[in-house]
């Protein structure tokens, strides 16, 4: 049975049946022209699946799959003949939460009851010791936990085995019956995590330096579509330099690394923009140019692929090409659309918590977000790479915090006097206390002065 893949894997299902076996495939990625000779598909992007919650990540198709199963045996009196107590499908919906989060699938009105479901279990406490010791790992507090913090704490943390080093650690993590093996391995995935961060910020340091040459002054610009690669990066990171990098360029981005120690193979991970669907765009450059590819699949907004060291500067072009063939200058620049401007009565803790508690908020359902001008009275760069803010609204008197994660660099060397700000309300609980924070979405100077002494 595979969870999250095998719509695409033809010769490994067909391996499979030659050697006895029946394969189950549950997945939820988009298929090709040709399905796998699985005994049975369960995947709600197929063109004949009748299923009201098609956006469902692969997480949330596993679950019903074995929802529906547990009813087929109840049918059947099987529990009871076979004397197995009967499955309580609720208790796996916190990894059900926790998966669908990550995964960034589009909360739509099934995904969001999943989550919600998922969260008031882990909130009670009722969650598996995994999942508890990673939030205490993240220094979170698990009756306080929101969709964000699962998807920007706890599972960063989940993933970093996998991406730096055996992804087992992170299953083991997951079904450690006891709090103390629980712990164990949560510091393991800690460590993995922090050493993720490095590599990954010393990977976009290299990403922007690139980036800065290709924008030549004079010239047209960037392209409309990237593929970056330097021999020293690490596969496991791409994806999210990738999606660092479509972050700052409004365009779609692939990030490639060597796929083996010879480097003559490449995997690349590319993240992309709305009106651009990147799976589409390698299927398209795969039938005009076959074996340019290796393998690839995905969705609209993720896919990964793999091509020889060779094909590199082919595919650049050609996606390059692909791109201003289906985007438009316009798609190129980034819009942000906020609920506007806060009154000073509604910088409160009660409007934050409110706007908390209507969630979970994520992937298509966004958190409301805000903009103004403000006054500068404190700054400061917190971890290396995060900038502290002492905020006042114009017009205001009232003093508040503010964060800015991984700001541009440029804004950490620069005393700002008056900032333009997109933000979200957020409340910062520590040692016991609640203090009202602005979480910030994007800065721009609304007025400098000189360089930071």
């Amino acid at each position: 049975v595979t969870v999250d893949n095998g719509v695409s894997s033809i010769e490994g299902v067909a391996a499979a049946n030659e050697a006895g076996m029946e394969v189950i495939v549950t997945d939820h990625h988009l298929p090709g022209e040709t399905l796998p000779a699985a005994a049975a598909i369960v995947n709600p992007a197929l063109d004949h699946a009748d299923f009201s919650a098609p956006c469902c990540a692969g997480v949330g198709v596993i679950f019903y799959v074995m929802a529906a199963l547990r009813a087929r045996l109840r049918a059947q009196d099987w529990f009871a003949q076979e004397g197995i107590r009967e499955p309580v499908m609720a208790d796996f919906l916190d990894l059900v939460a926790l998966g669908t989060v990550a995964d960034v699938v589009p909360l739509d009105r099934n995904n969001r009851a999943l989550v919600w479901q998922g969260l008031r279990r882990i909130r009670a406490g009722r969650a598996r010791p995994g999942i508890l010791a990673l939030i205490e790992a993240a220094g979170r507090e698990a009756p306080r936990l929101g969709a964000s913090d699962l998807g920007f704490s706890v599972a960063p943390r989940l993933n970093a085995a996998g991406r730096l080093d055996d992804m087992s650690v992170g299953v083991e993590c997951l079904l450690a019956q006891h709090p103390i093996e629980a712990q164990r391995l949560a510091a393991q995935l800690e460590k993995l995590n922090s050493e993720r961060k490095e590599l990954q910020a010393d990977m976009l340091v290299q990403a922007s330096d690139a980036l800065d040459a290709l924008h030549v002054p004079g010239e047209k610009g960037l392209p409309h579509a990237l593929s970056m690669f330097d021999a020293n990066w690490h596969q496991g990171v791409i994806g999210i330099l990738a999606g660092r990098l479509r972050d700052r360029t409004h365009r779609p981005v692939f990030v490639f690394a060597p796929a083996d120690e010879s480097g003559e193979e490449l995997k690349g991970s590319g993240r992309s923009i709305a009106g651009y669907h990147l799976r589409d765009a390698l299927a398209r450059i795969d039938a005009r140019h076959p074996k340019l590819i290796g393998k690839f699949g995905g969705h609209a907004r993720a896919a990964g692929l793999s091509l020889p060291r060779e094909n590199l500067e082919s595919f650049r072009a050609l996606l390059d090409e692909d791109a201003q063939e289906t985007l438009s200058p316009d798609a190129l620049h980034g819009e942000l659309r906020t609920d506007g401007e806060l009154q000073a009565e509604e910088f409160s803790l009660q409007f934050a918590a409110a706007l908390r508690d209507a969630g979970p908020w994520g992937q298509g359902f966004p958190e409301p977000s805000f903009d103004g001008e403000f006054e500068v009275t404190d700054r400061r760069v917190v971890g290396g790479r995060h900038l502290k803010l002492a905020l006042v609204p114009v017009g205001q008197e009232r003093e508040l915090e503010a964060i800015a994660f991984n700001p541009d660099p440029s804004l950490l060397e620069r005393r700002l006097e008056r900032v333009h700000v997109v933000y979200r309300l957020d409340i910062n609980h520590w040692r016991g206390r609640d203090r009202l924070q602005l979480l910030v979405e994007h800065l721009e100077p609304a007025r400098v002065t000189a360089l930071v002494d």
